[in-house]
């Protein structure tokens, strides 16, 4: 799990919190003090949350399960897709689909239209429509591959939601909240802070600061991911051995059955042969 050096959280811009009149009451505990107008966020409270937040999301990775991410702003959507591309976790970073998780059934259905489309691509039958409904399919296909291109994977409910900016992504929190899905987000000094069950108090505006909590994060989802790794392959060895041992004791088993037959039909034949002599 990468560290939390408080200084690169400073040179990040964590700490610039939202003006003060801007505030919400209940991020006090995290607010460090007040300068020209502006919230300054305590980066200290900032580094234990992180750490709190980042082995809670390593022990959901390794348990299988995938994180959503969510960011829909300007600032942070190419950071959010490149990160959690790279951990191979699903992102919405276009427009939040209403029903997105309290409705997952519909939002899968429109992923397996995707799937029918490149498949027809695929056999030949796209070719057979005529020009029109080509147009309109590759139209079709392109709307899908925006909204949902990086959920296709996402075969279930995840395991958690990862949101950057809660005030943005307000429906996506309160979905969650419905399903009792384990939220974890970045929160400014103008959010608040209960309605996540993991928050890491930091500026959700600066591309940097959200550059670098995001690669925090996602190093912990790595670590998970290879933990789970490193127990399916021992597993398997174990598996593997318990085969080959069970193989073995079977074949002395065998063994021994052949030797035990065996010894009967040499006595009668030592008999037999004493017979004749006689």
């Amino acid at each position: 799990m990468e560290k939390v050096e408080v200084k690169e959280l400073l040179d990040a811009g964590v700490h610039f919190g939202h003006l003060t009149r801007k505030w919400n009451p209940n991020m006090a505990p995290y607010i460090y003090m007040e300068r020209n107008g502006i919230h300054i966020i305590n980066l200290y409270k900032t580094a234990a949350k992180i750490k709190e937040t980042s082995e809670a999301l390593s022990k959901i990775a390794a348990s299988g399960k995938k994180i959503l991410f969510v960011a829909t702003k300007k600032q942070a959507k190419d950071i959010v897709a490149e990160k959690a591309g790279a951990v191979n976790q699903p992102y919405i970073t276009e427009r939040w689909p209403g029903g997105m998780l309290t409705n997952f059934v519909t939002i899968r259905k429109a992923v397996k239209k995707m799937a029918s489309i490149d498949r027809m691509k695929k056999d030949g039958t796209f070719n057979s429509l005529s020009k029109k409904e080509r147009l309109q399919v590759d139209r079709l296909r392109a709307k899908l591959e925006k909204n949902l291109g990086s959920i296709s994977d996402m075969t279930r409910l995840p395991g958690a939601l990862f949101v950057v900016d809660i005030m943005r992504e307000h429906i996506a929190i309160k979905e969650a909240q419905k399903l009792n899905i384990p939220i974890f987000a970045m929160v400014d000094t103008n959010s608040d802070p209960r309605e996540v069950d993991y928050l890491i108090p930091s500026n959700d505006d600066a591309s940097k600061s959200i550059d670098k909590i995001l690669s925090i994060v996602t190093s912990a989802v790595a670590d998970g991911l290879n933990e789970r790794k490193a127990e399916k392959a021992d597993k398997e060895a174990k598996t593997a051995k318990k085969s080959e041992t069970k193989k073995k004791d079977n074949k002395k088993s065998d063994d021994k059955k052949a030797e035990a037959k065996a010894k009967p039909a040499a006595k009668k034949a030592a008999v037999a042969t004493s017979e004749e002599e006689e």
